[in-house]
Order: C-alpha cells, then sequence, then structure tokens
C-alpha cells in the first residue's frame, strides 16, 4: 500500500509545478495587472512608473514568477486590492463558510443519491427507475442558477421557510441558537447543490448495478442457492460503489467550483461568492489565489481517488 502512496505523491510534484506556472500566465495575460486598482487618476506617469519599479512589475515574467512562487511558498500571496488586507486572510474567512456547506452538502448528496442508485439498478425497466430516471434527465437539464433561483423564490421569499443571504442570524447567541441558525442558512443551498449533484452517483450507480446482476459471479451465486439479498448485499453492491468511491475526490472539486453560483445566488458569504465577486473587480491577487487553491485541491483529490478505489478494490492496485 505505501508504494502506491508514494507514486501517487511523487506524481503530484510535477502536476503542482505546471499548475503554478498555469495560474501566473492567467493572472500575467490579463488586462492591466495586479496594480492597476491601486492607481490614482492625479498620478503622474513618472510617479505610476516609480511605484510599478517599487512593487517589481516592470520585470520580466520569469523574474515575476519566480519572485511570486518564492513568496507563496511562504505563505504570502499579496494583498487585496478590494479590500485591502491579505489574501489568505480574506480567503481564510470564507473558507470555513464554505467548508461547512460542503460538509453538508455531501452528507445529503449521498444520502440521496446512493438509496436512488440502489432502487433504479434493482428495479431496471420498472416504474421505481422510470420515475428515479426522470429526475435524473430533469437535472441534468436544469442549469445550476435556474434551479438555485427556483429554490430560493419557493422556500425563501414565497414560503419563507430558510433565509434568503447570510450564513448566521446576526446576534444569535453562541450554542444551540448559533448552530440552528447557521444550519438555517446553509440548507437551501446545501439542498440545492445535493439535488443537482445526485445524478451523476444515481446514474453511475445504476449502471454498475444492471452490469452486475448479470455478471458470471453472480449468476453462479445464483446457481448455488445464495438467497437474493445476499446476492446484493455481499457481491452486487459492494462492487457497485467502487465507481463511486473511485469519484469522490472529483465529485469533491467540482462541487467546490460549482458552489460558484450557488453562493451568489444564495448570497452565502463563501469562497466561490469571493471568486466571483473578485473577477467583477479585476482584484487579481485573490483570483491568483483562488483558482492555484482551486487547482490543487483538484489534484489533491484525484490523488484521494486513485488511493480511496485503490484500497477498495485490490484488483488494480500497483505493485
Amino acid at each position: 500500500m505505501w508504494k502506491i502512496f508514494v507514486k501517487r505523491a511523487l506524481i503530484l510534484v510535477p502536476q503542482l509545478f505546471a499548475l503554478s506556472v498555469l495560474v501566473f500566465f492567467i493572472g500575467y495575460l490579463m488586462p492591466g495587472d495586479a496594480f492597476t486598482g491601486m492607481i490614482s487618476p492625479q498620478d503622474s506617469p513618472r510617479r505610476v512608473a516609480q511605484l510599478r519599479e517599487l512593487h517589481g512589475l516592470d520585470h520580466p515574467w520569469h523574474v515575476q514568477y519566480l519572485r511570486w512562487v518564492g513568496n507563496a511558498a511562504r505563505g504570502d500571496f499579496g494583498r487585496s486590492i478590494t479590500h485591502r488586507l491579505p489574501v489568505t486572510e480574506i480567503v481564510a474567512q470564507r473558507a470555513l463558510n464554505t467548508a461547512y456547506l460542503q460538509m453538508l452538502t455531501i452528507t445529503l448528496m449521498y444520502a440521496i443519491a446512493i438509496p436512488l442508485g440502489i432502487v433504479a439498478g434493482r428495479y431496471n425497466g420498472r416504474w421505481p427507475e422510470k420515475v428515479i430516471s426522470t429526475y435524473t434527465y430533469f437535472m441534468l437539464a436544469m442549469p445550476t442558477v435556474v434551479f438555485g433561483m427556483l429554490v430560493l423564490f419557493v422556500f425563501g421569499f414565497h414560503l419563507g421557510w430558510v433565509p434568503v443571504r447570510g450564513s448566521v442570524d446576526i446576534g444569535a447567541a453562541p450554542g444551540a441558537e448559533y448552530f440552528i441558525s447557521r444550519l438555517r442558512h446553509m440548507l437551501a443551498p446545501a439542498l440545492t447543490g445535493a439535488l443537482m449533484w445526485t445524478t451523476h452517483i444515481v446514474q453511475y450507480l445504476r449502471s454498475e448495478i444492471v452490469d452486475f446482476k448479470a455478471a458470471e459471479f453472480v449468476t453462479t451465486a445464483r446457481a448455488k442457492g445464495v438467497p437474493e439479498r445476499s446476492i446484493y448485499t455481499r457481491h452486487i453492491f459492494r462492487n457497485a460503489l467502487l465507481p463511486v468511491a473511485a469519484g469522490f475526490g472529483f465529485m469533491l472539486v467540482s462541487m467546490l467550483t460549482g458552489s460558484v453560483f450557488i453562493e451568489t445566488v444564495f448570497s452565502y458569504p463563501g469562497m466561490g461568492g469571493l471568486f466571483l465577486e473578485s473577477v467583477t473587480l479585476r482584484d487579481f491577487s485573490v483570483i491568483n489565489f483562488l483558482l492555484l487553491l482551486f487547482g490543487v485541491m483538484l489534484v489533491v483529490g484525484s490523488f484521494v481517488s486513485d488511493i480511496a478505489i485503490s484500497v477498495a478494490d485490490p484488483r488494480i492496485r500497483i505493485r
């Protein structure tokens, strides 16, 4: 097992290097630079040139890249133009909100997707499977923003069951009141994300169950008189869940990137909303840091998926 871990960990090094180069050039090739928003119209061209020289923005790209990587290695990702604070401090304020939202979303997603996938696979061709397939097709065709706005309008504005903005009520007392308030604010965006992202898991799980139902080892188990319930629980479901476990890392990252729209629709103060706000305001320091963070999570998610599938299925382990 340790050999798999070491090999996968070594692959991360060139991936992270390529990611750092890509993220730097995205910011470098954008119109303007990280200093554009700090220039006053009253500043003379000579003063602007002096300020750019002071901040090292007049250096060649490779010098800027090496300085950026060096600062990033020390945890210094620059300052936000909009908020006038260190980038890490701003992101840290939002990261906890996003982490809480993602944990609730993942819990709801798997609680909904796994039972639906099992039912759709076991009753393939019957009315339960047709109902579930209709739901998945509908959600696949539904844009995240549109579905989020529908949920917000019906359950937030029309029925008033959930808050329409923020992460917690102002003045909520620490303890049970604070916990309930935060949960109420997260429920609508988390449920929206869970319902949107269950479709892939349901379809994968259904397809795997249908395939394994006709597998030779299942036919042999039936011929030996193994009870049908044991066939499903010990043979079919266990093998069908492997792709779901393997895709956990990628699913986590896709949910994080998809939260950009969900957090914006529900005015939830997380990293997704911060990213969209930074793009609008041309806050390049925050954009670069969030792009790097999302990219690192994608690479790490791929690593986690490889390890998870290797642990779950010994047949594909690398010797």
